[in-house]
């Protein structure tokens, strides 16, 4: 199966968000399945060509409604994906992935177009087009209308994924008509959502994906649907979640230099050493006694920053240590700095992005915050449980789908609480406390949490079975 795969950022070339890791990761999973993807990428003038080698393959002209314009195509290869970079006045034009909602939406609708007909130019018409979030949404809404006209693309299914509802493009349909993609006259969508990018290739894929299958039945409801929960109500049929992956090369506590001490699931003893290295360089007493507490986020109302803080408020300070890493919102920044000043003795909270203490953390902290108001995957709680750091979670999208709290002692990988205040987030760690008073307990939810298959190769695998079913809708429409 021949598979086209548009995105608009991919690890390690040009990456602003978790969209860049799937992009990245997952064709290159799908690959090792068999299939032959190719990545297509909008040229930006931030993405890395390091050990690229990009050339010119062809030059390709897009009409629009203001005059046509030019494409160029060239192809790559990293580490043995093909990949396509589209360049071209529009994507020029921008120095950033992501800029004003007009100018991107111009700008993508050209990259889709332009991959579109390069593909056509090249003989690489795939079996299948796979779009991710709004970026591709042209390409979706291309090839299904192509589709009616019995010409090149009469057969080429068409999926995407969301990644993250709520960013949809709004703004984008003056793009889409100029580029000659009419506003949808499907009646599922409400009028405000007919000119919207990512509602109209929600209304017209062949089948639709989103990163965790709780995050698919959420998005159906009015409170996480953001207004389109009825249309994904009607395609439910058509509507999968998959699990985001974990690249595992990437993320391996055996090999990781960052670590005070590398291990693996059978040497969690060793593991020790991570947190005492951590407590000694941020200045907090050794007291093996109680919890390390971590969070690696960006600080937005989202992430639950403000649930943490006000949790951790309630109680008292001899039981816990806590380390917040991250940066965002300016009023959450002042916050949890007043909060880590009001708990010296307890608290740090260091406002930037670190790799490398990230990377400690998730290898030396003993439990990690995830108190999301949504996740549709998440990627930290993930980590966390590869690195043998417990997650204490809202239930939530992806969360949900990972960690796992049963009501025995047994099997779980962490602790999960629903609501999404500071109450129940108290509880949960009050539950982790007592759990980390039991040392034999702890080691066994630590040794669940490393063994569970996190990996892209389940991911592809799924994947895989829903392209087939894609291509199967496409073929019966035809």
């Amino acid at each position: 199966m021949k598979v086209l795969f548009l995105a608009a950022e991919a690890a390690p070339l040009v990456k602003i968000g978790g969209l860049a890791d799937v992009a990245g990761e997952l064709p290159r999973a799908l690959r090792a399945r068999g299939l032959d993807v190719r990545l297509v990428l909008p040229w930006h003038a931030s993405l890395s060509t390091q050990g690229l080698s990009p050339r010119r393959a062809v030059e390709v002209v897009v009409p629009s409604r203001g005059g046509a314009y030019t494409a160029q195509v060239h192809t790559a290869e990293l580490a043995g994906m093909p990949v396509w970079l589209i360049s071209g006045e529009p994507i020029g034009s921008s120095a950033s992935v992501y800029s004003d909602p007009p100018r991107d939406s111009f700008k993508y609708a050209f990259f889709c177009l332009a991959a579109l007909r390069a593909a056509e130019s090249l003989g690489e018409i795939p079996d299948l087009v796979h779009g991710n979030d709004w970026h591709s949404a042209a390409a979706v809404l291309a090839v299904a209308r192509a589709r009616a006209s019995h010409g090149p693309w009469h057969a080429t299914a068409t999926l995407l994924t969301i990644h993250n509802l709520p960013y949809m493009g709004v703004g984008g349909g003056e793009a889409l008509e100029a580029f000659g993609l009419a506003a949808s006259a499907d009646e599922r969508l409400p009028d405000w959502a007919r000119l919207v990018p990512l509602a109209q290739a929600l209304a017209e894929a062949d089948w639709l994906t989103t990163v965790s299958p709780t995050y698919a039945r959420e998005i159906q409801t009015a409170e996480h649907g953001a207004g389109l929960e009825g249309v994904l109500s009607a395609r439910a049929g058509r509507l999968t979640g998959i699990l985001n992956g974990l690249d595992l090369e990437r993320w391996d506590p055996a090999r990781d230099k960052a670590l005070y001490q590398r291990f693996r699931p059978d040497e969690l003893p060793r593991r020790r050493r991570n947190k005492a290295g951590l407590l000694t360089d941020l200045g907090l007493d050794a007291r093996g006694e109680i919890p390390l507490l971590a969070m690696v986020t960006r600080l937005d109302h989202q992430k639950g920053v403000d649930l943490a803080l006000d949790a951790l408020q309630s109680l008292p300070d001899p039981d816990w240590q806590f380390v917040l890493l991250g940066k965002g919102d300016s009023s959450l920044e002042e916050r949890a700095l007043t909060f880590a000043s009001g708990h010296a003795e307890t608290a740090r909270s260091i406002l930037r992005y670190d790799d490398r203490l990230a990377r400690c953390l998730y290898g030396g902290a003993d439990a990690l915050l995830v108190p999301s108001r949504y996740e549709p995957c998440g990627l930290v709680q993930m980590v966390a449980m590869h690195y043998g750091c417990l997650p204490i979670a809202r239930a939530t999208g992806g969360l949900r789908d990972t960690v796992c709290e049963p009501a025995g002692a047994d099997g779980g990988t962490g602790f999960l609480f629903e609501e999404p205040s500071p109450e129940d987030l108290r509880r949960a760690v009050e539950r982790a406390r007592t759990a980390y008073r039991e040392p034999e307990r702890w080691r066994a939810l630590q040794e669940n949490a490393m063994a569970q298959d996190l990996s892209w190769d389940r991911s592809a695998e799924l994947y895989l079975q829903v392209y087939e079913k894609a291509v199967g809708v496409a073929r019966g429409a035809a």
